[in-house]
């Protein structure tokens, strides 16, 4: 069996922790276990981090929480925000845990299925940071660009009849005017939503939480079947655990998780 985590950087909320769960039951394989978990109040109540001061705050609990995750011998983590927040340093603390992020792993996904792709994202707030992430990992070249709707997380579930019709005239303009050939969506609304954009628009359409998603997963059976583990040398070295526990602040006994769903095998 394959264990996976899939964490939420903000705080548990109703419905919130429920509609990853919902997307994990779909997607993942039989063999593999799924949690989906999100941070604890203290680490702050916050419903989203569109901001860069936000994904500051959040960091260390994100990382507390990788730990955590680590030690209770996940094969892989999944960080649930498109700004992959925390991600490199998130890596560096999870020992043989694979840990990866929405954006990197779209961007993954989307280069495997054609030469051009676009993103779909909010608002235009979010676009600097996440081209600045996109060329990061090297798809510079391959960036048609962000088309953004202008609507914020919270904002992109007041209204679904709404949000689909502003995501929909996005992706036609991406696919019509600048030649996209494929489609990330820099946030999700509802599970399954990227299938029916699809039909309209003709081109694969990636969610971004089922790609995080399907990533830790295929990390975690190529570590099992290949032995491929993350690297732990040069530039990928972890602190010195006596260094950690010096410091004291990696894992202070509060509990690391706000809210766990237990997505089972089978």
């Amino acid at each position: 069996m394959v264990r996976i985590m899939y964490l939420s950087p903000v705080a548990h909320r109703a419905g919130h922790d429920e509609l990853f769960a919902e997307m994990a039951r779909n997607y993942k394989l039989e063999g593999t276990e799924v949690h989906v978990t999100s941070l604890p109040d203290d680490a702050g109540r916050f419903s989203h981090i569109e901001y860069r001061s936000y994904e500051g705050m959040v960091t260390g609990g994100i990382i507390r929480a990788v730990r955590r995750a680590a030690r209770e011998d996940f094969d892989a983590l999944a960080i649930g925000c498109f700004y992959d927040t925390a991600l490199a340093e998130a890596r560096e603390i999870s020992g043989e845990m694979v840990v990866t992020a929405p954006c990197a792993a779209s961007c993954e996904i989307a280069s495997s299925l054609c030469n051009r792709f676009g993103v779909i994202v909010g608002r235009r707030k979010w676009v600097d940071q996440m081209q600045a992430s996109v060329h990061a990992l090297g798809h510079r070249d391959r960036l048609s660009g962000f088309y953004h709707v202008e609507l914020g997380v919270t904002e992109f579930q007041e209204d679904h009849a709404r949000t689909k019709r502003m995501l929909i005239d996005a992706g036609r303009r991406a696919v019509e005017e600048d030649y996209a050939e494929a489609l990330i969506l820099g946030c999700t609304m509802e599970v399954g939503f990227h299938l029916e954009l699809e039909r309209k628009l003709g081109v694969p359409v990636i969610d971004p939480s089922i790609a995080a998603l399907k990533r830790a997963e295929y990390g975690a059976v190529l570590k099992r079947d290949c032995g491929w583990r993350p690297s732990r040398r040069w530039s990928c070295e972890a602190p010195p655990e006596a260094e950690i526990a010096a410091i004291g602040c990696f894992g202070r006994g509060e509990e690391a998780f706000g809210g766990r769903i237990v997505v089972p095998a089978g």
